[in-house]
């Protein structure tokens, strides 16, 4: 994707099976360039996505659903980060979204029967 020209962009434009928004496939392009950039200076993308987190998942405790935020002070940083690195769409409530879907924070609430499965467990 990285290497994609305004060809590839045209065909992407066309298909009518995905969103055809200019916008986000370049951005998808442009992500994909900056990606490889942080991979290059940090070793792996993974080693620097995991230092917003000090390396180990955030375990709140949350007892309702709408205690849980749409963003934090980490996802705050972690989208400043990547917007001053050239990545495009990623906003600090994208970014908790992200951290929510790899496992960089349980936001389970506490009487689920994730919540408990998850709390002890470290970056693997």
């Amino acid at each position: 994707i990285s290497k994609y020209s305004e060809k590839d962009v045209s065909r992407l434009l066309a298909n009518p099976e995905i969103i055809r928004n200019r916008l986000k496939i370049n951005a998808t392009i442009t992500n994909a360039r900056a990606f490889l950039q942080v991979q290059k200076e940090f070793g792996s993308f993974d080693r620097y996505i995991w230092q917003f987190v000090n390396g180990e998942p955030i375990q709140n405790s949350w007892r309702k659903m709408t205690d849980i935020p749409s963003s934090t002070p980490q996802s705050d940083a972690m989208s400043r980060d990547l917007l001053k690195r050239g990545f495009k769409f990623v906003g600090p409530t994208i970014c908790y979204a992200f951290m929510q879907a790899v496992g960089m924070v349980n936001d389970h609430v506490v009487s689920c029967f994730r919540y408990k499965e998850l709390k002890n467990k470290r970056k693997t």
